[in-house]
């Protein structure tokens, strides 16, 4: 939706909607699926994978997931901003995967709040527009997820300052490409 508000583009509403179908269908709806799956034979016991060993099917299928969308629906072509920002998530997404190989937990949902802040950032660059506000929430945000995974001792320090790099360092990385 970021992409969709921040960016002028050449899409029609169609074209939009289903984008935003496609990444809902593939993102959102096929993992929920997936987990419970998981949960009903026993591989995963609730939603918050606290143990490390759970959280590497889902975040294989995750993978997978990305790789399908920006092979078959996001194509460098077609979109390059968003087409970077999911080569950026597939990264994210494949070292915490490593990480839980190793049996490092990192945050995932600051993972996946610093994926967004700093897509926000490289799309506010790229467009010459002032996202201050909207950057500044996104901080705020960010903040708000760090401190409810400190304050459900569902992480630590170190493995939210994991999370947020794994979702940072990709974005600045693949921003290269189309800035």
């Amino acid at each position: 939706m970021c992409y969709f508000l921040l960016n002028e583009n050449y899409l029609i509403s169609e074209q939009k909607y289903l984008i935003l179908i496609q990444v809902s269908i593939t993102m959102i709806f096929i993992p929920i699926s997936v987990f419970y799956l998981l949960r009903t034979i026993g591989k995963a016991d609730s939603v918050m994978l606290s143990d490390v060993s759970q959280r590497k099917i889902p975040l294989f299928v995750q993978a997978l997931l990305i790789f399908v969308l920006v092979g078959q629906s996001i194509t460098h072509d077609q979109i390059p901003e968003l087409y970077f920002f999911f080569l950026g998530g597939l990264a994210s997404t494949l070292s915490a995967f490593i990480l839980s190989l190793v049996k490092i937990k990192a945050s995932l949902h600051m993972t996946g709040i610093s994926t967004l802040v700093f897509f926000v950032i490289g799309l506010s660059m790229h467009n010459h527009i002032n996202a201050i506000y909207l950057i500044s929430f996104l901080f705020l945000i960010v903040g708000i997820v760090a401190a409810s995974r400190l304050q459900m001792q569902a992480h630590d320090g170190k493995e939210l300052l994991i999370g947020f790099l794994s979702g940072m360092l990709p974005q600045i990385a693949f921003c290269f490409f189309w800035l």
